[in-house]
């Protein structure tokens, strides 16, 4: 599911707030918006996934070529160089608490389902609120 970029075009809100970086062609022949760029911000969207050309396996419509590996390196690098630009600066425990290394993933790349590998994380319970006194049913107020 996407939009056309002629669609987006037409969106004041869209195409005052994003510019348009990529355009692709589905399965039908559609042409559709693939990444966006904010104006003025540090945001960028993918309607696609930039780390399957060297990552994924099992599906032949990825392309693994050189250039395609390339555009996934250019992506992390990308996206890195502006993860560098945030001010936010966790504690070093916390990040060696919250790496992706602390986790194994589970192979299912058979299943054909368009993912080699994926992380399984145990359901977590969500926190339990109270009825704030103050605001009545807001879940800003967490019950220890």
């Amino acid at each position: 599911y996407g939009i056309s970029p002629q669609r987006f075009q037409e969106n004041e809100h869209l195409s005052s707030f994003f510019e348009i970086l990529t355009t692709s062609t589905d399965e039908d022949n559609q042409v559709y918006v693939s990444t966006v760029q904010a104006c003025g911000y540090p945001v960028t969207a993918f309607q696609w996934h930039p780390e399957k050309n060297a990552f994924e396996w099992g599906l032949s419509m990825i392309p693994h070529s050189e250039d395609a590996i390339q555009v996934t390196q250019h992506i992390a690098n990308f996206f890195v160089s502006e993860a560098r630009k945030s001010l936010n600066r966790p504690h070093a425990r916390k990040v060696l608490d919250n790496l992706i290394y602390n986790y194994s993933p589970t192979y299912c790349g058979k299943a054909g389902k368009g993912y080699d590998e994926v992380y399984i994380f145990a359901e977590q319970k969500a926190p339990k609120y109270t009825r704030c006194a103050v605001h009545g049913d807001c879940h800003g107020h967490v019950k220890l």
